[in-house]
């Protein structure tokens, strides 16, 4: 997921997609535990994707204080 895809979304959103991301990293762990991943550079990529949504949180909410 981009940045730009992330920006348009407001913090409720971003914290929502952010859980979504982390039930998602936890099967994705789970599957390579088991021997059943099928592309593990997936678990870096959602990694990633929910240090960019954290980072838009905090940007967000050191801007509204």
């Amino acid at each position: 997921m981009k940045v730009s895809e992330l920006r348009d979304l407001s913090v409720e959103e971003l914290q929502k997609k952010e859980q979504d991301m982390r039930k998602e990293l936890f099967n994705l762990r789970f599957q390579q535990a088991t021997g059943e991943i099928e592309n593990p550079m997936r678990i870096r990529a959602i990694r990633k994707n929910i240090a960019r949504a954290l980072t838009l949180i905090t940007e967000r909410n050191k801007k509204n204080k």
